[in-house]
């Protein structure tokens, strides 16, 4: 039994919806990057369903989900390096106290 492809879509649409929320909500920089994180990670279904609806046989959405998963996790990476070095030098995770980010 397979789900269809419009259930892919709903997961996806609500995903980033939480995604979205989330980063307009929160008042601090590790969930507002968590909430990035949910945003790629629904765009990254709906290449896989996408490529199911159109290329049944084909895998070239599943290289471009693959190719935004490692794109990702380099962000994830660059974004947390740059939460603690600011972290060290103003004291706070709040996007209000690092603002002039001139040192």
């Amino acid at each position: 039994m397979t789900l269809p492809v419009e259930c892919f879509f709903v997961l996806s649409a609500l995903l980033f919806m939480i995604g979205f929320f989330g980063f307009i909500t929160r008042r601090d920089l590790i969930a507002m990057l968590i909430s990035v994180e949910l945003i790629l990670n629904a765009v990254d279904l709906q290449f896989a369903a996408v490529n199911r609806l159109l290329y049944p046989t084909g895998n070239e959405g599943m290289f471009f989900t693959l190719f935004s998963i490692g794109v990702s996790a380099a962000e994830s990476a660059v974004a947390i390096a740059i939460i603690i070095s600011a972290y060290r030098v103003y004291h706070s995770d709040a996007p209000e106290s690092i603002r002039n980010l001139k040192g």
